[in-house]
């Protein structure tokens, strides 16, 4: 911005010092021509006869050089007077006037105008008539100077005042560019120390920074601190609650078992229902304290691969294969390690469910912020219809396979907290294919 005014003045003067340099010359070159035109008048007078005499010397070598584009020039005004005296340089032409119309006479018998010259050029010319003697014999005078050079020495000094101009202001330019960038490399340094926290490199900001930057990196090391602080409150206070339900739930499990036949089998189903509910309303409480973190952080290959190995270690019928290019190996996810697991834990154990033998976790790079991560089975998937309930809270199609159906919508909201997405549609093999877009952890490169 201070670059834009610097160019905006240097315009405005430019245009200034034109604009008096050209008012200047202009009012200089008219007195001159005024000038001689007072001399010429002086230099002229009628004989008894009423004819022109005098030999006029103005002073300039100009007017006995032929088409220099400097004429003086002395005509009768008045009937009893006669005869026309010219400058050298005029000799017998002549220098076409202006209709009284187009530039009328002052108070004092004066005008001056412009007109095209003998040699192409262009005449100021400055005009008079005057009355000679008491007789009234009246000549009119005329003394045209060329303003085709006046108006060619204008131009060159603004060609050079441009050019002068211009190196000023783009060195101005350079010098407050090179001035801000120096200015700004101590915020340079914060960035990088703040990336290194974003990316889980380092947990506080760390180095020598100037005595203005101090200020910023402490406070922004009280914000890291104080948001550390809220998380582990928040976990804590999360393992507190859960380990004050899992006594009495248990026991409620224990009472149903103890007392059997139909009302021990409906409290231990809703024994089992409320476990279920209350473990989904702790890891959403978990994910909310944690989902903000800026320093959550996790590799995606190692959590993927132990995931798939554990889940072919469950289900041997199964072939479950995992796709990654190897461009993704330095792949981390923006966000707690646990609920990467908990997302692709609840996806894949959804495949190996509703499956029939084939499962493929596959990660790709969707951009430099986000990456997908889609699971796929040869199941008999879900319709349209069911796709969109199949996110809702506790919702199952298939009663005869266990399960709360809590995995898909705690999966749901999950990658809602890290404001990513999360889309089912058919698979390659025909069954469901569950698709994940997640945040990569910023400034990790991806070789």
């Amino acid at each position: 911005m201070s670059s834009l005014w610097a160019i905006a003045a240097f315009l405005v003067v430019g245009g200034l010092i034109s604009s008096l340099y050209e008012r200047t010359a202009l009012s200089g070159f008219e007195a001159v021509v005024r000038a001689q035109l007072f001399n010429l008048v002086n230099a002229v007078t009628v004989d008894e006869t009423g004819a022109l005499r005098g030999v006029p010397d103005l002073g300039d070598l100009a007017y006995s050089q032929p088409l220099s584009g400097w004429y003086w020039e002395v005509l009768p005004a008045s009937a009893n007077t006669s005869g026309r005296l010219s400058s050298f340089s005029l000799g017998r032409a002549r220098i076409a006037d202006v209709p009284e119309a187009e530039a009328p006479f002052d108070m004092q018998y004066r005008r001056d105008y412009r007109v095209p010259g003998l040699d192409g050029e262009t005449l100021y010319v400055e005009e008079a008539e005057v009355v000679l003697d008491s007789e009234n014999h009246a000549a009119r005078f005329r003394v045209m100077g060329n303003a085709s050079t006046l108006d060619a020495d204008i131009a060159a000094f603004n060609r050079q005042l441009t050019l002068y101009l211009g190196l000023f202001g783009l060195g101005s330019t350079v010098i407050n560019a090179l001035a801000i960038l120096y200015g700004l490399r101590p915020l340079s340094v914060v960035q990088r120390a703040l990336a290194s926290v974003r990316t889980g490199e380092k947990e506080r900001l760390e180095g020598r920074f100037p005595t203005e930057i101090q200020p910023l990196a402490a406070e922004m090391n009280a914000l890291i601190d104080s948001n550390l602080r809220i998380v582990e409150r928040a976990r804590t206070q999360v393992g507190n609650l859960a380990h004050a339900l899992k006594t009495p739930v248990a026991v409620l499990l224990n009472e149903a078992g103890a007392i059997g036949g139909e009302k021990g089998r409906v409290l231990r189903e809703q024994g089992e229902r409320m476990q279920a509910h209350v473990q989904h309303y702790l890891d959403r409480a978990r994910i909310a304290a944690g989902g903000e973190s800026v320093i959550a952080r996790a590799p995606v290959k190692p959590v993927a691969e132990r995931l798939v190995r554990v889940i072919a270690k469950l289900n041997p019928a199964f072939r479950v294969d995992m796709e990654m290019d190897a461009a993704l190996e330095r792949l981390v996810f923006g966000g707690e390690q646990q609920d990467l697991e908990e997302m692709l834990g609840n996806l894949l154990e959804n495949a190996a469910k509703y499956g029939r033998s084939r499962i493929v976790l596959a990660v790709s790079a969707e951009g430099p912020r986000v990456f997908l991560v889609t699971v796929s089975d040869d199941g008999p998937g879900l319709g349209e219809a069911e796709i969109a309930e199949a996110t809702k809270r506790g919702r199952r199609f298939d009663e005869t396979v266990p399960g709360s159906g809590l995995g898909l919508s705690i999966v749901a909201e999950t990658v809602l907290q890290y404001r990513g997405e999360f889309r089912l549609g058919r698979s390659e093999f025909g069954g469901l294919r569950a698709e994940l877009t997640l945040p990569r952890s910023a400034d990790t490169p991806i070789s």
